[in-house]
């Protein structure tokens, strides 16, 4: 077979899956930017006014927007570096700790990252209730009644209550992952290391971080990215919102002006925004965690 024919093979294989990127991503893509330049009601009835730039415009002097593009940054760097810190603590522990029902503890770490956004969203509700909740229950019975507070009815806890339950949601998913890293280490080295006095913690950051590295940085982009996933639907479900706007996030408020407010234009421009500082944190995270390789 010749280059040309090759070549022709090779573009026959992909297409089908070139055809299906295109349809389902390219293509939405670039209709949202498109959009976002016109005022839209977005159900027909060609009521589409081109205006260009102005719905970004407004949305820089839109206060509840700005609060909820606060909130998505709060959510994208405060979720990631408690989930991936702990996802590697407890991935170590498991790793190297003599325990018999590793196993065990692997199943019950991951459980909660194959549950549905919906039912954790419920879950969660339930257990932050302030009259039925445990937290406050076990607070109570602990004598600690000063600290049962209504954990998703205050602007100074809702946020912080919300990401607890991103960070429990997707612990168990990023361990499994380290965990299936940590068994490829090649255990000469731990031993060459044991051999030389290295203590348990000096192994884990000159061995197990480095050797490592590659999926961490995976991991990274992965969490900042599934943060806009979850927070949006934890958010509609535990608190639309509330209190006052101090839970809403960039997408939920997307959401509202699509189909609450019928602003599809308006939305649109929220989606591009989201868009774009998804892509420059992404782009930092890899670029700050870039390592030469050898």
């Amino acid at each position: 077979m010749n280059s040309k024919s090759k070549t022709a093979f090779i573009l026959l294989c992909i297409l089908p899956t070139l055809i299906i990127f295109g349809v389902f991503i390219v293509y939405p893509v670039t209709q949202v930017f498109y959009k976002s330049l016109f005022s839209s009601s977005g159900f027909g009835g060609g009521g589409e006014i081109f205006i260009g730039l102005d719905n970004f415009k407004e949305l820089f002097t839109d206060e509840i927007f700005l609060k909820s593009l606060k909130n998505t940054g709060f959510l994208m760097v405060v979720v990631p570096t408690i989930t991936l810190f702990l996802s590697l603590v407890f991935a170590s522990i498991l790793s190297f700790g003599n325990l018999r029902e590793k196993h065990l503890y692997r199943t019950i770490f991951f459980f909660p990252s194959i549950l549905s956004f919906v039912v954790i969203g419920i879950l969660w509700s339930f257990i932050y209730h302030p009259n039925m909740g445990i937290i406050n229950e076990v607070l109570t019975w602990m004598g600690l009644n000063q600290y049962a507070l209504v954990w998703l009815g205050s602007k100074d806890t809702v946020l912080w209550a919300i990401a607890l339950v991103m960070v429990w949601q997707a612990v168990g998913y990023y361990m499994v992952m380290y965990l299936a890293g940590m068994d490829g280490v090649p255990k000469e080295l731990y031993e060459a290391a044991s051999m030389d006095g290295a203590n348990v913690v000096q192994q884990f950051f000159k061995i197990t971080i480095p050797m490592l590295w590659e999926i961490i940085r995976i991991t990274i982009i992965f969490s900042i990215n599934g943060v806009l996933n979850i927070s949006f639907v934890l958010v509609i479900v535990m608190t639309a919102g509330g209190p006052n706007n101090s839970s809403q996030v960039a997408l939920t408020y997307m959401y509202k002006q699509a189909f609450v407010n019928a602003n599809f234009g308006y939305a649109m421009a929220i989606a591009v925004i989201v868009f774009l500082v998804s892509l420059i944190l992404s782009l930092i995270s890899n670029k700050l965690t870039e390592r030469e390789t050898h």
